[in-house]
């Protein structure tokens, strides 16, 4: 077997909380392709109990130490967002490859000056849009490309997430939009990507972005603090084919129903569905060419092609970037989906949200 690549884990929470523990490190385990070899917190007594937790012997709690280190290939950044340019950054001046969950930056300008440091040094880049990993949406874009859906006419999107006024104290920062933590930011630049990469890039956009709940209650201490991020967005947008796309993103009460795709062609129809999000949870898919009923589309099993050592569920579409991410290296090619995607993705929420504050159409490109 080729030698593994080596790979240094930034956040990693003792308890096993966060994106790493239950995502990264399952995945990382699984494959044979990027040893996990070392971990780096925020303070050496977070790194000790990160060392002991998860039996990994190098620790550290400077990620200017970790990256100096001359055997390791890749920094992954599974961070709170607002610390992802620090570490990015970093990485990226000592030359290693970077894994860096979504989004990239917490503003624009953050997002294109990573985008601009990476393409200078020449490094391979991957950004945390695991949907394009995803083995549903892959055969979604299967069969768009091979012509069984006919022309895309088009294309109806939601997200229903549970939403209430009460959240932890510990969670007050999320409010802040400058940090990035939003839901259009978060489900709108995930499930956005998704179109994109099955059915090509949007035209314009128009757009409504509001804040319905405009007070948020912090459930342990009381304290009533403003809402800042928007719970409920509203986008129209005309794909480069001149599909129509109609999505609609909204916290809500009770009873949400999750994630819902439906895709209208000239030939076929296309539905996908799921409680969470699709780059995350289990996916039902149905379909059909002509008047026919719909009925379920096995997803090829040829998609799936970590190991089974790597769980299903969240590991394992990041298990799948990981090892698209090693061949990618080794090969000396551009992986997708990159720094560059990741700012396109930016680009197109910065022109959402433009389009919602001057009430007009944006085109984009």
């Amino acid at each position: 077997m080729t030698e593994q690549l080596k790979l240094g884990l930034v956040g990693a929470d003792a308890t096993g909380k966060g994106w790493g523990p239950a995502a990264h490190m399952p995945a990382l385990r699984g494959i044979e392709q990027i040893e996990l070899a070392a971990l780096c917190t925020s303070r050496p007594e977070s790194a000790a109990a990160a060392a002991k937790a998860y039996d990994i012997d190098r620790t550290y709690y400077d990620i200017n130490e970790l990256v100096a280190q001359p055997d390791i290939d890749i920094i992954s950044t599974v961070v709170r967002i607002p610390n992802h340019y620090e570490v990015v950054m970093a990485a990226l001046n000592a030359g290693k490859h970077v894994y860096c969950e979504w989004p990239l930056g917490a503003s624009l300008a953050e997002t294109e000056e990573m985008t601009a440091v990476a393409h200078d040094k020449g490094v391979v880049t991957a950004i945390g849009l695991q949907g394009r990993h995803d083995p549903t949406l892959t055969y979604i874009k299967e069969l768009c490309d091979e012509g069984w859906l006919g022309d895309i006419l088009s294309v109806q999107m939601t997200f229903l997430g549970t939403g209430t006024s009460d959240r932890p104290s510990r969670h007050a920062w999320e409010q802040e939009r400058s940090k990035g933590v939003t839901l259009m930011g978060i489900v709108g630049g995930h499930t956005l990507d998704y179109i994109g990469y099955c059915f090509g890039p949007l035209a314009e956009v128009s757009a409504k972005v509001t804040t319905r709940v405009k007070q948020l209650r912090m459930a342990d201490t009381g304290e009533i603090i403003d809402a800042e991020a928007a719970d409920n967005v509203f986008i129209n947008g005309v794909l480069t084919s001149g599909a129509l796309l109609s999505y609609q993103i909204s916290a809500v009460p009770y009873h949400a129903d999750g994630w819902r795709m439906a895709v209208y062609g000239s030939k076929g129809t296309i539905i996908a569905s799921t409680q969470g999000l699709p780059q995350i949870t289990l996916i039902t898919l149905v379909g059909a060419q002509g008047n026919e009923p719909l009925s379920e589309l096995p997803v090829p099993e040829r998609l799936v092609f970590v190991p089974k050592a790597v769980p299903f569920g969240p590991p394992q579409n990041v298990g799948q970037a990981y090892v698209r991410m090693a061949e990618a290296i080794r090969e000396g090619e551009r992986f997708a989906p990159n720094f560059e995607d990741a700012l396109a993705v930016h680009k197109l929420l910065d022109a959402i949200q433009r389009s919602s504050d001057e009430g007009c159409v944006v085109r984009l490109g």
